[in-house]
């Protein structure tokens, strides 16, 4: 879900070329891709409605509920508004990078 946000954030911003550069590095396994798990959706339906005011929606509550089951501490993410009001299960923040 999030490359698809990624991808239109890349050729609005940055402009087609970008965008294929982006795409061959995913092609080529310069990033990890981690899609949700069945368990996982409960699990963003609960943030969805717990930061409903923010709001915080499915794609960026699904990075959260991925990296709670993965046991990650760190996310990529350019979006520190709605990143570092969620307090996730498995830690006391997320660190947000870059």
């Amino acid at each position: 879900m999030v490359v698809s946000e990624v991808s239109y954030l890349i050729e609005s911003r940055l402009g087609w070329q970008a965008e294929v550069r982006f795409l061959g590095d995913l092609a080529s396994g310069a990033f990890v891709l981690e899609a949700p798990a069945a368990a996982d959706w409960i699990r963003i339906a609960e943030l969805v409605a717990r930061y409903r005011d923010l709001p915080l929606g499915t794609v960026d509550a699904s990075v959260i509920a991925c990296a709670e089951r993965l046991g990650l501490t760190a996310v990529a993410t350019t979006d520190r508004r709605h990143f570092s009001v969620v307090r996730p299960v498995h830690c006391e923040a997320l660190e947000l990078l870059p």
